[in-house]
């Protein structure tokens, strides 16, 4: 449930228009519903702003289907990361009359944002080559679930930095930036000291023998020179929109 379908609730009580037993029953799976496999959280937008987000590697379609389904039944919006395009054409087809937004690339399955939505902020997310684009459209999918309006710059690495300050002007349009890049990872640091806004860097699995599989990116950008940045875990573009979102509702706070 959310804060408005209990707000909703509450006044239909209060105005008589809903008996108290009724409304007990709508509350029944609050704050979550057990499906045996697992016990998906309904009250985590009460909580901390969004629902449950599902992780959907190392699950089946069906479990995948049957929590986004649930998330869905309680009136949330639902978000699924990490899921194969077979897995994501499974829930689509059980759910036909549900709109879904479903991105290849980022491994994403989401249901849209709401009609005029409040836009809680912007938000650019930075990749440094090509082969950073799934990692950073799993985050740019995550701040569209979020609700945030997203700047993207593509192809933008430290091996031509020319192309990066091209776009200095859009860089500066953002209140948080999102920097992907694998490889050695310098591109957060470049960016942290072009910027005044936080900037959250995520190490990609981009690279030859010696990147370690993103672990010279990790250790690269936790060691930045660069005043501010934080650093997530490798391939994590998700929990970096995440953090990004937390920042951009701070900033709506009175």
């Amino acid at each position: 449930m959310t804060p408005d379908s209990i707000k909703s609730l509450l006044e239909r009580v209060a105005q008589g228009d809903i008996a108290v037993d009724k409304a007990v029953e709508e509350l029944r799976h609050l704050p979550f519903r057990d499906l045996g496999f697992a016990r998906v959280d309904h009250h985590r937008e009460l909580r901390g702003g969004t629902p449950e987000v599902v992780y959907g590697e190392g699950k089946t379609a069906d479990q995948v289907a049957s929590i986004v389904e649930t998330l869905i039944e309680s009136g949330q919006r639902a978000l699924v990361t990490r899921l194969e395009p077979e897995a994501a054409e499974v829930v689509m087809k059980r759910m036909p009359t549900v709109e879904f937004i479903h991105s290849e690339i980022a491994r994403t399955l989401r249901t849209p944002e709401r009609p005029d939505p409040v836009t809680i902020g912007r938000a650019a997310v930075v990749s440094a080559g090509t082969s950073d684009q799934s990692v950073a459209e799993e985050a740019a999918e995550t701040l569209r679930y979020l609700e945030a309006e997203v700047i993207r710059l593509e192809d933008v690495g430290v091996a031509g930095i020319h192309r990066l300050l091209a776009s200095k002007e859009r860089l500066d349009e953002a209140s948080v930036v999102i920097v992907v890049a694998g490889m050695e990872g310098a591109l957060p640091s470049v960016i942290g000291g072009l910027v005044r806004m936080p900037v959250i860097a995520v190490p990609t699995s981009v690279g030859y023998g010696a990147s370690f599989g993103g672990l010279a990116a990790l250790l690269g950008m936790l060691n930045s020179c660069a005043s501010g940045v934080t650093v997530v875990n490798i391939d994590n573009g998700f929990g970096a929109a995440m953090a990004a979102g937390l920042i951009l509702r701070s900033e709506r706070r009175p």
